[in-house]
């Protein structure tokens, strides 16, 4: 019998269906379910219209019976489908929730997703699901200090002020150092990269020693100047000093910007500056380092 369906399609619909075929931006589902009805007006029969249309006999069928009922307009939508799997409740959701912003239970130092699937009952994509709406990322955590500087917005505006407005023939360096760098080298020299393979080098390493890098950033430029030593005392930084002062021209003003590391206020590093004028140091506010670019 369903061989023998009779589709009797308009002048209208004929025209909107023949406009969706030839659309080509128009979804490839929307366009065959057109062909479909467009062949079955031509009075072929299911077995050529699935050949042509590219489709199973089921499907014209399903396709003829909906244009039958809803028209051009039933083509374009797909029916609601219930849901394969009942949502979750709204109070396991709320239990979620609750556990998720309160501590973990054990040892743990965050909820994990399957340990929240496991306190709840319920799947762990049901879980992730549920985390991903109320955009809950437990995984991760942001940590902060604040700032019990007096000072502190009097020394931010005017290190920002260094950074954003320099002024005239000036050269603004933030320094700042770091220590503990491991000097380590591998125990035998690896091989060069070659056409099919990858560079080798041994996974075994030995140690040289822990060294210091001083570092200035001039930041109206980008350039760096860096110099290792050893130790991180008052005597290497007046060293670096010297380096800077050496690399800067002559007849520009250097302003510094330092954190508050007692090295950098120590007795002789305020006399190298007394001795060297154009030499002025802003130091950060107290935890926070943050604001030095270096």
């Amino acid at each position: 019998m369903a061989q023998e369906v009779c589709v009797i399609v308009d002048a209208g619909d004929r025209a909107r269906l023949a406009a969706i075929t030839s659309d080509r931006n128009r979804p490839q589902k929307h366009v065959q379910r057109a062909r479909i009805i467009l062949l079955s007006a031509d009075r072929l029969s299911v077995a050529e219209i699935a050949r042509q249309a590219a489709a199973s006999r089921p499907a014209v069928w399903r396709w003829q019976a909906r244009y039958a009922l809803a028209g051009v307009d039933g083509l374009l939508r797909d029916k609601t489908r219930p849901p394969g799997r009942a949502p979750v409740p709204t109070a396991t959701v709320a239990k979620v929730l609750a556990l998720t912003c309160s501590e973990p239970q054990g040892q743990a130092t965050h909820w994990t997703g399957r340990a929240m699937a496991q306190a709840s009952g319920i799947s762990l994509r049901s879980v992730q699901r549920i985390w991903d709406t109320h955009r809950l990322q437990p995984h991760r955590l942001r940590s902060f200090k604040r700032s019990n500087d007096p000072a502190f917005a009097e020394k931010v505006e005017d290190i920002v002020g260094l950074y954003m407005d320099p002024p005239m023939h000036t050269v603004v360096l933030s320094i700042d150092e770091k220590s503990q760098i491991q000097a380590l080298d591998r125990t035998q020299p690896g091989l060069p990269l070659k056409p099919g393979k990858c560079g080798t080098m041994t996974h075994d390493y030995k140690r040289n020693g822990v060294t210091t890098l001083f570092a200035a950033l001039n930041v109206q430029d980008g350039t760096v100047l860096g110099r290792c030593m050893p130790q991180h005392r008052h005597q290497e930084f007046v060293r670096f000093l010297n380096a800077v002062e050496r690399a800067v021209p002559a007849g520009k003003l250097i302003h510094a910007i330092a954190d508050n590391y007692a090295t950098h206020k120590h007795p002789k590093v305020r006399a190298w500056l007394e001795r060297h004028p154009r030499w002025v140091f802003h130091f950060t506010p107290t935890s926070a380092s943050w604001i030095n670019a270096v």
